[in-house]
């Protein structure tokens, strides 16, 4: 540790010597005693107000991300654009996404969550309402890929910050509750595309998002840091401090019980590693396989969730049925995200990370194999709406607690980071490989191969998988 600088409020600020030399001359006896206290932060209103900001964060991302399905129905069907120009907006998209993930992961274990966190929304906020005044899809395509960087910074934040927090016995539930509101806005998305594209049109999907964005980036500058990242880096006194915010209120709330409590928990210690982890780390022997696996469960969620849901209105679309009817079947769809985001809150501190996600793999690829053959309206819905759900519980237990567990803190944004990136590849390629196996082998081809790509990631997990439930994070 030297006293170069931390992340406060305001961006980067120097450390003030006496700081820097308390840091130095904590002992042994006081590093075990704060872990623990870390590792037992009280569930208090300001552990309220930091699930709060960063659920408003993930649920307007969620927004952005579910508002291009309805948009490109519509654009396809009046000629503003087309199935290749669809599918370079949706390239793009992941382009950004792939870029934010890699640079937040970076500046994540460097500067510090917070700081991290700050520009993300702005980027993608100013970026949304800017995609209002496109004067063409060229235009709109480029916004996007600049909307994707702050989306993809969200994504690999909000999940991993989250569970630096929680306890470890809640962490699940916790990280699950924040993806099953986040993935609220799937129907909530598809049913104010419903109801705003057909009338005033889709411009103004992206000024809601976009007016929205800035207000909760306002609001979220008072977010505090992650304790546990300031322990990591061997700031021991900012760690203290952010701790004892959370013990002043519990104090306050539940007086001399909470104390009794509160011995009682440190006894519970845990090692926090706090030195500094290079790139490298992630390559050696130890923690290898669980980058690879990391890197291949984020590429077979992103891959299949973002191929159906992105794509569905203009497979509807090229069925025949109406831009108007397909929003309206992609509404009843997808309020299978929520419930599927729910289910994976309930059983995933019950059952465990690992055979929920190996079993939700399975049934995805078989459910996928069905949705591609109905014709019926009915059976379509239906079987949409159960794959839905499965590729949710996905979404909720593997993207957003699963992977970031994976990894020790000095390198969990790195590695959360990096590994969302390596998702995102498979996604800046997919559309373009949906778009020619729609034009020129069918909708049938399309899950085929993403059933393969689920069934392989979903026999490797089971083989390479380690089992993270209830496991403090080191």
């Amino acid at each position: 540790m030297n006293a170069e600088g931390v992340i406060g409020k305001h961006g980067i600020q120097s450390i003030p010597e006496s700081e820097w030399e308390a840091d130095r001359h904590y002992t042994d006896q006081q590093k075990q005693e704060l872990e623990a206290r870390i590792n037992n932060l009280p569930v208090t209103r300001t552990m309220y107000k930091v699930f709060t900001l960063i659920t408003l964060g993930m649920v307007l991302d969620g927004f952005d991300v579910y508002l291009a399905g309805g948009v490109l129905g519509q654009l396809v069907q009046t000629g503003w654009s087309s199935i290749t120009l669809n599918a370079a907006f949706i390239s793009t998209t992941f382009i950004g996404l792939f870029i934010g993930s890699i640079i937040t992961g970076f500046i994540g274990d460097w500067k510090g969550r917070q700081f991290a966190y700050q520009i993300n929304l702005l980027i993608f906020g100013m970026a949304s309402l800017a995609s209002f005044f496109a004067p063409n899809m060229i235009t709109l395509i480029i916004l996007r890929g600049i909307s994707g960087i702050g989306l993809g910074a969200e994504i690999v934040t909000g999940f991993a910050l989250l569970g630096e927090f929680v306890p470890a016995g809640s962490r699940g539930k916790w990280v699950a509750t924040l993806s099953f509101l986040a993935n609220c806005t799937a129907p909530i998305t598809t049913f104010v595309a419903y109801l705003i594209i057909p009338t005033v049109g889709w411009r103004w999907m992206f000024v809601i998002v976009g007016v929205l964005s800035i207000l909760v980036w306002y609001f979220r500058r008072s977010l505090p840091e992650s304790p546990r990242w300031y322990f990591s880096q061997g700031q021991f006194s900012k760690a203290e401090d952010v701790v004892k915010i959370f013990e002043k209120e519990a104090e306050e709330k539940y007086g001399d019980h909470y104390s009794k409590v509160n011995l009682k928990d440190k006894n519970q210690y845990n090692q926090i590693v706090h030195e500094h982890a290079p790139l490298s780390d992630l390559f050696s022997k130890n923690v290898l396989k669980k980058f690879i696996l990391a890197c291949l469960i984020l590429a077979a969620i992103n891959t299949a969730t973002y191929t159906f849901v992105t794509w569905v209105p203009t497979l509807l679309v090229k069925k025949g049925i109406t831009i108007s009817h397909s929003l309206a079947f992609t509404t009843l769809m997808m309020i299978g995200a929520p419930i599927g985001a729910f289910i994976g809150r309930q059983t995933v501190d019950k059952i465990g990370r690992k055979w929920i996600i190996v079993g939700s793999f399975v049934m995805t690829a078989i459910l996928g194999f069905a949705y591609a053959v109905q014709t019926n309206p009915i059976t379509i819905m239906a079987t949409g709406f159960f794959m839905t759900v499965f590729l949710y519980i996905l979404m909720a237990v593997g993207l957003a607690i699963y992977v970031p567990e994976l990894f020790l803190t000095p390198m969990r944004m790195r590695g959360n980071g990096l590994a969302q990136a390596f998702g995102r590849l498979f996604t800046i390629v997919s559309p373009y490989a949906v778009a020619w196996l729609l034009n020129n082998q069918g909708i049938l081809s399309i899950f085929v191969i993403m059933g393969i790509l689920l069934a392989a990631v979903a026999a490797l997990t089971i083989i390479w998988g380690p089992e993270t439930r209830q496991q403090i994070l080191k």
